[in-house]
């Protein structure tokens, strides 16, 4: 059972016992059996879930400043604020957490924590039991980021209001405006460059409406040295939703416990996604045969020096095993240092060894000062997007695509301009001599994006105007053979979409506020200047150090063939870049690995897909893993992406499935 001492109860110098912290939540879809299981059935004296992601922060805050502007003040506080599931998940859960002493930390609070906290302490009054609600705020930095948005407001008016008749002035002004921005004067704005593409939001195009930054793990921290059974934050970082409980039950300051901070992020990192941890998204799944239909989730035990052992639920299907645990860590990474406002990882020299059945240990962590800053998800209104689908089936598909993106094309005329992306996606291929139609038809996919709402109608009979679906579908009875469309139409509708633009903001200008139990609150003061370090904003990237000279003397002879039968990994998405590490099963693979992968055999393998951006390459040894970040590589991120890999997490299935030279004597000791 697990215990509910706080860290008040700790005795003189003597190291507590581990602290064992369940993660329940990969994000707001996850299963509703895992918080209540956890509860009942195991004993962490933690439980922490992740609800936020860069979908639900453009929406929900959105949503919020939208209401505000609106003078909507009643509302602002309402179930449209928050993630009503983890109130849907939690309900089952508070006599089991009540009952066994067991405490929470999620960030399901979005744009109205205050709200979520509210509702939590009404399902421990409709369970009768006494536990105490904090919640931690300051993620919404909508206001500080506008002020220093718009300290360039003065060009901006004077533009608007003389506009195109003072052409000259016009030009003057704007390159004042680039001039000032250029050298740092503040009158020009704060450029709030982009950590995908170092591009100034002044040049993004759109109107910035709400923003959120990323808080570390202190305010949860605070609330449960408080006496805090629940704690419900905003944006806190899905990571540091573990680093603020390790934090409170040892007693860790991030003056004076850097290293053991920087441990518990990154086991923070490997739990954060619940069953990611366990078999989720693994590359080797099919080792699992027919026990896959109920992973268990994972609970790491953090002891006094940061390090942890890793293991799962009992009973359940999944495993935990290092390769389970590096695919987890090669995910969303974006390089050698893992930054967060506590605390910065140094990754490089991680290390997971097997320790028993589904238990590893995590250890190698090199803690690093904070950096100064924070990331900030910026969200503006995006327009509308719409797509259509069509099918084809059998030979010459590539050709009859061709066709109906012509003849489509030609109907839309003069109106291309109103369209800001129109795409047309084939999808699929059709196999030699098909077994079955299903399986010699493919989809064609047109999607579109358009400021103009009555465009992306899916009015398809208006007269007097053209739309999207209209375009689509009067092509039918002139297109190619077989012309058939999906008879689902709703998707051909415009929907509003929203863009997000990921930057960085000083920490001076968050206030990040821990709201405790008695009603009181305590500011989290952000980390003290002479504590932080200025960080490249590149980071460390390089091929190998002494390649393999010749591959086929080290390794011997080899054979054609997909890379994923002898490599595993896994990739995933921060904003519009995209990630993806690769690693290898036995010692003696890693130099073939590692002299194999690098930049330049990344963009062979990535063919028509590689756009020609910046990839970043660093290498992780005691994981036999080599990791790559393609810069800027999915089309503005998942909110706005006309993409199929909206999240990069087929990435690394993609370049697995690519044909390499794989040594014979790997291939002979089976596929994965």
């Amino acid at each position: 059972m697990a215990t509910n001492g706080t860290n008040g109860t700790h005795a003189g110098n003597v190291p507590r016992r581990p602290i064992r912290i369940a993660g329940c939540s990969a994000g707001v879809y996850d299963r509703k059996r895992a918080l209540h299981d956890l509860a009942k059935n195991e004993d962490p004296d933690v439980i922490t879930g992740d609800w936020m992601s860069e979908c639900n922060m453009t929406w929900r805050g959105a949503d919020k400043q939208e209401r505000l502007a609106g003078g909507d003040t009643a509302k602002v506080s309402s179930t449209t604020g928050f993630e009503p599931s983890f109130v849907q998940k939690l309900d089952p859960a508070i006599p089991w957490l009540a009952r066994r002493g067991i405490k929470v930390a999620v960030n399901a609070g979005a744009s109205d924590v205050a709200g979520l906290a509210d509702a939590v302490r009404g399902l421990c009054t409709k369970h009768g039991v006494a536990l105490k609600v904090g919640y931690v705020d300051g993620d919404d930095v909508t206001e500080a980021f506008m002020k220093l948005y718009n300290k360039g407001a003065f060009f901006l008016n004077f533009l608007l209001l003389f506009g195109p008749r003072f052409a000259r002035i016009f030009i003057l002004v704007v390159l004042l405006t680039r001039i000032l921005a250029s050298v740092g004067c503040s009158d020009a704005g704060e450029p709030f460059l982009s950590l995908p593409q170092n591009k100034a939001i002044q040049d993004w195009g759109f109107q910035p409406l709400a923003a959120q930054c990323y808080l570390g793990g202190s305010g949860v921290a605070a609330c449960f040295a408080a006496g805090a059974d629940i704690v419900v934050c905003g944006r806190v970082s899905d990571a540091s939703l573990a680093v603020g409980a390790a934090m409170w039950w040892h007693g860790w300051t991030r003056e004076t416990h850097v290293d053991e901070l920087a441990s518990a992020l990154m086991v923070g990192h490997l739990i954060e996604c619940g069953t990611y941890a366990t078999g989720g998204y693994y590359s080797g799944f099919k080792a699992f045969g027919r026990k896959r239909t109920d992973f268990g989730y994972p609970i790491a035990a953090i002891d006094h020096k940061g390090e942890a052992v890793i293991s799962m639920e009992r009973g359940r299907h999944g495993t935990v095993n290092t390769g389970t645990i590096t695919s987890q860590l090669l995910y969303e990474i974006q390089g050698p240092l893992y930054y967060n406002s506590d605390v910065t990882a140094q990754i490089d020299g991680i290390t997971f060894t097997q320790v028993g059945d589904n238990q590893v240990h995590i250890g190698g962590v090199k803690g690093l000062p904070p950096p100064p800053t924070t990331k900030v998800g910026v969200t503006a209104h995006g327009g509308y997007q719409a797509e259509f689908h069509f099918y084809i089936t059998g030979l010459d598909v590539a050709e009859k695509a061709a066709m109906m993106e012509e003849q489509i094309r030609e109907l839309i005329g003069n109106d291309i301009d109103k369209f800001s992306a129109l795409k047309f996606q084939l999808a699929g291929g059709v196999p030699s001599d098909p077994e079955s139609q299903e399986a010699a038809t493919v989809d064609f996919r047109v999607v579109a994006q358009s400021p103009h709402a009555d465009l992306l109608s899916g009015d398809m009979v208006g007269a007097d105007r053209g739309t999207f679906a209209s375009y689509c579908i009067e092509n039918l009875s002139q297109g190619y053979p077989g012309s058939t469309m999906a008879i689902d139409m709703r998707a051909s509708v415009g929907r509003p979409y929203f863009e997000y633009w990921a930057c960085l903001m000083s920490q001076e200008f968050v206030t990040e506020t821990a709201h405790l139990p008695d009603g009181t609150a305590v500011v989290i003061p952000p980390p003290d200047p002479a504590t932080t370090r200025e960080y490249a904003r590149e980071q460390p990237s390089g091929d190998t150090a002494n390649p393999v000279t010749d591959l086929v003397a080290a390794f011997g002879p080899t054979t054609r063939a997909p890379l994923g039968y002898v490599v595993l990994g896994r990739s995933g998405d921060k904003s519009s870049n995209a990630n993806v590490g690769f690693f290898v099963r036995n010692d003696d693979e890693w130099d073939w690995l590692r002299t194999l992968l690098n930049v330049g055999k990344l963009r062979e393998l990535l063919g028509k897909d590689d756009i020609g951006k910046q990839i970043d390459r660093f290498e992780l040894p005691k994981l036999r893993a080599v990791h790559f970040l393609l810069k800027d590589h999915l089309d503005r991120g998942f909110n706005s992406t006309t993409g199929f890999d909206s999240l990069g997490k087929n990435l690394c299935e993609y370049l697995r499935s690519k044909h390499v030279d794989i040594p014979n004597k790997f291939l002979e000791r089976g596929r994965i």
